[in-house]
């Protein structure tokens, strides 16, 4: 019955709307230095094609966007999710957990993402305003 009530209560909506904010303006600002010739350059440095630097950032710019509005946010949490345990597991390999190639921020992002993956788009949301959006797709 606690977690009925907790469900309900409009700190929890807020609080969950607040998550989605900064996590989403974080992935879009984190994006824009895949667009220019450094994120190109970046990418060939550590062995990946220059040719991924603006998809991924286009999945950054959009999954971002999508979660602060709240639509499709378990799509793109799922989407932004396997980008982080990507970066963590083949770009980062799991080094160490703070300093210099440290997890910390990809970690975040990721229980962030997944939280919202369980979670869903909450009541402060486009799909919760709508309510035609299926379930699945919110």
């Amino acid at each position: 019955m606690v977690d009925a009530a907790l469900r309900t209560h409009k700190f929890h909506d807020l609080s969950h709307f607040g998550l989605r904010i900064s996590v989403g303006v974080l992935l879009i600002v984190h994006s824009l230095g895949k667009f220019d010739s450094g994120g190109a350059s970046f990418f060939s440095s550590i062995g990946l094609p220059s040719e991924m630097a603006p998809l991924i950032g286009l999945l950054e710019l959009i999954g971002g966007a999508l979660l602060i509005t709240g639509i499709l946010t378990r799509i793109a949490a799922s989407l932004l999710a396997m980008e982080m345990l990507t970066i963590m597991v083949y770009i980062k390999k799991l080094q160490s957990f703070s300093g210099k190639n440290g997890l910390e921020l990809e970690l975040l992002i990721f229980v962030i993402m997944l939280t919202v993956l369980v979670l869903g788009p909450g009541r402060i949301s486009i799909s919760h305003i709508m309510k035609k959006i299926p379930r699945f797709l919110q």
